[in-house]
């Protein structure tokens, strides 16, 4: 496959197999060997770059960015960072005055991020970082080098531009329509938009996944549309798009989003592929759920809608015929009473143990709906229905509360792993019941402020 994008500020064509990543052609087809192999899927941010495409400059992982990804777009690596003349960017140099690097593995991408963040004026650091891993320097002068930095100006050379020209490709659909003609001549074709999970595909489990057909050039996919009645949300919209338009009208789901991944992740992964991969644990199903989403398929011109829970059919199966895709999900415009809960080992870039979102609407002290989704509780997304029917048309109180978490055990029988025992799964199921109420009730319950 032949693609164009900018390497550094200059023009590169190359011709590559899809599946080849921008890692491993960085460092052994262009010995740009800044950029760092560290985990190999996304977790660590040692192979961070900065692409440019019409919707801004962003940090991803190198590691499981394939070629294609990148044709008509911008890549500036940590060999890009300096000025030609070699002169440092203000965050190289804030790293070297603060005493940022020891053993160094880490640097570049912590020098590519924390550029892609000053570039766009987000000074939110800890969040921007944590998707980037030291082991020797530990954070603290690393976030104060990005903090010295804020107010430097950004630098000519890392305004990029685009390429001037980019050739259409039948695997680089430029619309929902071209993609659903090729999935019809494809029926067993792979769909990549982000890679944050197909790219695990290729590096970790090395499987063939040809054909494929990359996605981001599907403008008409990556749409928000938000009228009086529906938030309608493009399947390809990236996470972190989806933080930033939910937060006026639902900050807790983009509060759970802004623990989804590391900055690298969100600025990939897209809320389609969170739904089609159909994970028992996706972070953004249960939410959606609990929010009555609507979930909207295609294939070729035939359309269908399904209510989301119904596409979760058993664990690794959805209800997706073949050659069908997933277009958007909608859900309708509402009071805010979503709240979302993760539970996870981590705080930061882990995945979660249990998920419980919870939406009741209360009026005159009574329950007027309720709507509960967890993940981490079954082999789907599921809804906590039988805690539902106890407080539909009950009054909102403690010992309703209370009941409805009693019933709890009768929605699930969690599986133990890993992550959590079974166990433990239903008590936290039930505790977030009563931390719901509780927190109507304005009594602080977060686990992160904590005051004697």
């Amino acid at each position: 496959m032949e693609i164009t994008f900018l390497l550094n500020g200059e023009t590169v064509q190359a011709d590559v197999s899809a599946t080849h990543t921008l890692l491993d052609w960085l460092r052994e087809d262009r010995g740009l060997t800044g950029t760092k192999e560290g985990c190999n899927e996304g977790d660590c941010g040692a192979c961070s770059v900065m692409v440019t495409d019409t919707s801004g400059a962003k940090a991803l992982n190198a590691c499981i960015l394939l070629m294609p990804q990148l044709h008509g777009k911008s890549v500036r690596t940590v060999e890009g960072i300096a000025a030609p003349d070699g002169a440092l960017h203000p965050v190289q140099q804030a790293m070297v005055d603060n005493h940022g690097s020891q053993c160094g593995f880490c640097t570049p991408g912590f020098v590519v991020t924390m550029a892609a963040a000053h570039l766009n004026g987000q000074t939110d650091h800890n969040d921007q970082l944590a998707g980037n891993l030291c082991r020797c320097t530990g954070y603290a002068p690393i976030i104060r080098a990005a903090q010295e930095a804020e107010n430097a100006p950004v630098p000519e050379w890392m305004h990029d531009a685009l390429p001037d020209s980019v050739a259409h490709h039948m695997a680089l659909p430029d619309s929902a329509d071209a993609l659903a003609d090729w999935l019809m001549d494809n029926p067993d074709g792979t769909l990549i938009a982000g890679a944050t999970d197909v790219g695990l595909w290729v590096t970790k489990q090395l499987r063939d996944i040809q054909p494929v057909a990359f996605l981001h050039r599907c403008v008409d996919l990556q749409q928000i549309e938000i009228t009086d009645e529906m938030i309608t949300i493009g399947a390809g919209t990236t996470i972190n798009a989806v933080r930033t338009a939910m937060a006026p009208f639902h900050p807790s789901l983009a509060e759970l989003l802004r623990r989804y991944g590391s900055e690298q992740v969100r600025n990939a992964a897209t809320i389609g592929g969170n739904i089609a991969n159909g994970s028992p644990i996706g972070d953004s199903p249960p939410a959606l759920i609990a929010l009555g989403a609507t979930l909207h398929l295609r294939r070729g011109a035939d359309r269908r809608h399904m209510p989301l829970e119904d596409f979760f059919v058993a664990y690794g199966h959805q209800d997706r015929d073949v050659s069908e895709f997933v277009e958007s999900v909608s859900f309708p415009r509402q009071t805010d009473r979503l709240k979302c809960y993760k539970i996870s080992k981590r705080f930061d870039q882990d995945i979660s143990a249990v998920c419980g979102c919870f939406n009741i609407c209360v009026e005159d002290g009574k329950i007027t709906s309720a709507r509960i989704a967890f993940g981490g509780m079954a082999g789907t997304p599921k809804r906590a229905s039988c805690a539902e029917a106890i407080l539909e048309g009950a009054d909102w109180s403690l010992d309703t509360a209370q009941k409805a978490a009693a019933a709890m055990a009768k929605d699930f029988t969690p599986l133990s792993d890993m992550r959590a025992s079974a166990d433990y799964r239903i008590e936290t199921a039930t505790s977030l019941m009563l931390r719901y109420f509780y927190e109507d009730q304005g009594h602080p319950t977060s686990v992160l402020e904590v005051t004697s």
